[in-house]
C-alpha cells in the first residue's frame, strides 16, 4: 500500500502558498533535525547555521551546493553527504555520467519509500491505475528512473512489463503482445520507436497504448516534440523530471504548459540569469515571475542522502500566479536548457530545446545532432539532420527566419546519426 493516498497528494497540490511554506518549514527543520550532526557533509557545511529556521526566508543564507562537490567528495566508491553507516543503504545507483564521471547514489529503505510516494505524483497527472499495464522501454542498470519507476507502478498495483533484454524491434513486438496501455521512455526513443514501427509497416496508432510517460530530456515540454509523439502513438503524453541525486521533483499537469515542481517534497528557489549576451548566475538573488533562472532544490523527505540548496543546472522561468489544475510553481515551457548548453551566437542566447523546437516541425526530418564549437570568442553551431527529403537549406530558411541566425545545417545519412534508450547524445560541446 502506498504510504500517501492520491487524496492527500491532491490536497497538498491545492494548498496557498503560506500554506505551502508552513508545511515544507516544518518538514526542513524535521530534515535538519534528523541529519545534524551525523551527516559530516553537512555538518561542516552548515556549521555556524542556524539548526533550526524561523522561517523559509532563512534559507537562502545557507550555502549552496553543487554537483562537482559531491562528485569530488567520494570516497569509497560512497557519496559524501550520508548521513548514516553504508551498511544501513538498501539501494545503489548512479548518475548517467553524461556530463563527466557517474556519481554513486544510496538510499535507505525509508528514503526508497520517500523516492516511490513522490513518483505518485507523476503517475497521478498520466492517470496510471491499476487497471493499466505499463511497458518500460529501458535496459537494466544503475539508472534509477527505470527502479524508480518500476517499483512506484507495482505499488499502485500496476502490471509493469520489462523492456530489457531485447532490441527495438522485439520491444514493438512486446508492447503489441503485452496489450500495454502505458510506454515509459525518453522522448528520443519514443520517436525512435515510433519511426521503426513505420519502416515496418507497424500501425502504433491502432494499438493498445494510450499515454507515454517521458524523461531525461527537455523534449517533453517542446510542443512540437510533444505533439509529433502524440500523433505517432495517439496517445497523450506526460512530462516528468528527476535526477539520482534529487528525487522525481516535477511533473506536467493536464494542461501541458511545462513542468510543476512537487513543492510538498521539495523546496524550490530560483537563481536569476542575466540577461543579453552575456550569461551569469546570480547567487545571491531570487528570480521574478516569470524571469530566466537556475533552479535550486532542497529534498524534504531523503533524509540518507539529503540535498540541500542544490544547483541543479536547469534553467527554466517559474510561474507562481497561473490557474492551472495544480497549484505549485509551474516552470513554463519546462526545462528549457542547461546552464553550460546555454549557446551565445552572434549577441543570441540560445539553448538546444530553442533549436529542438523548429527541427521537429519538420515531419520528414527522422534525426538531429548539434555541434558547437567556438571561434576565438564566439560560439559557432552546425546541424546535422538526417532528412527524408534531403532539403537541409530548408530548416537553415527557418532558423533564420525564427531565430535570426544563419546556421550551417547539413544533411546526413538516414539512420547515421546515433540513437538510444537513455538520455540522447544529439548535443556535442565542443567549444
Amino acid at each position: 500500500m502506498n504510504s500517501s493516498t492520491e487524496q492527500e497528494r491532491r490536497s497538498l497540490e491545492q494548498l496557498d502558498r503560506q500554506a505551502l511554506a508552513l508545511h515544507q518549514l516544518d518538514r526542513l527543520n524535521r530534515l535538519l533535525k534528523a541529519i545534524l550532526p551525523g551527516n559530516r557533509f553537512y555538518a561542516e557545511k552548515l556549521a555556524g547555521c542556524p539548526a533550526q529556521l524561523s522561517g523559509l526566508d532563512q534559507l537562502a543564507t545557507l550555502p549552496l551546493t553543487d554537483k562537482d562537490e559531491l562528485a569530488a567528495a567520494v570516497r569509497n566508491d560512497s557519496p559524501a553527504n550520508l548521513t548514516y553507516g553504508v551498511d544501513q543503504y538498501v539501494r545503489y545507483h548512479q548518475t548517467s555520467g553524461t556530463r563527466g564521471r557517474p556519481l554513486p547514489v544510496l538510499d535507505t529503505a525509508d528514503d526508497w519509500r520517500w523516492f516511490i510516494d513522490t513518483w505518485q505524483y507523476v503517475l497521478d497527472a498520466a492517470q496510471v491505475t491499476a487497471t493499466d499495464r505499463a511497458f518500460l522501454a529501458f535496459s537494466f542498470g544503475p539508472f534509477i528512473g527505470f527502479w524508480s519507476a518500476h517499483d512506484a507502478l507495482i505499488d499502485r498495483g500496476t502490471m509493469v512489463i520489462s523492456g530489457g533484454g531485447t532490441d527495438t524491434l522485439g520491444r514493438l513486438e512486446r508492447l503489441a503482445q503485452s496489450r500495454a496501455t502505458v510506454l515509459l521512455a525518453t522522448p528520443t526513443y519514443a520517436l525512435h520507436l515510433a519511426q521503426v514501427a513505420a519502416d515496418r509497416g507497424i500501425d502504433l496508432r491502432s494499438g493498445s497504448v494510450r499515454r507515454i510517460i517521458v524523461a531525461g530530456e527537455p523534449g517533453g515540454s517542446v510542443p512540437a516534440t510533444r505533439e509529433r509523439i502524440e500523433a505517432a502513438w495517439d496517445a497523450r503524453v506526460i512530462d516528468h523530471a528527476g535526477a539520482s541525486e534529487i528525487g522525481p521533483w516535477g511533473y506536467t499537469d493536464a494542461a501541458q504548459r511545462g513542468l510543476h515542481v512537487t513543492e510538498s517534497e521539495f523546496i524550490a528557489e530560483f537563481l536569476p540569469v542575466a540577461a543579453g549576451s552575456s550569461f551569469e548566475v546570480d547567487t545571491d538573488g531570487a528570480a521574478g515571475e516569470g524571469e530566466l533562472a537556475e533552479l535550486v532544490l532542497t529534498t524534504l523527505g531523503r533524509y540518507g542522502a539529503p540535498v540541500i540548496r542544490y544547483r541543479t543546472g536547469d534553467l527554466v522561468k517559474p510561474v507562481w500566479t497561473h490557474n492551472g489544475p495544480v497549484r505549485f510553481v509551474l516552470l513554463e515551457g519546462g526545462v528549457l536548457g542547461r546552464a553550460d548548453d546555454m549557446m551565445i551566437i552572434r549577441g543570441v542566447n540560445i539553448f538546444p530545446s530553442s533549436i529542438e523546437q523548429i527541427v521537429r516541425s519538420f515531419p520528414e526530418i527522422d534525426e538531429f545532432r548539434l555541434t558547437a564549437t567556438r571561434v576565438g570568442e564566439m560560439d559557432q553551431l552546425a546541424i546535422e539532420i538526417e532528412d527524408r527529403l534531403n532539403q537541409p537549406e530548408r530548416l537553415a530558411a527557418a532558423l533564420r527566419a525564427q531565430l535570426g541566425l544563419k546556421v550551417d545545417v547539413r544533411a546526413a545519412p538516414l539512420g547515421s546519426l546515433p540513437r538510444g534508450e537513455g538520455k540522447s547524445q544529439r548535443f556535442v560541446d565542443r567549444r
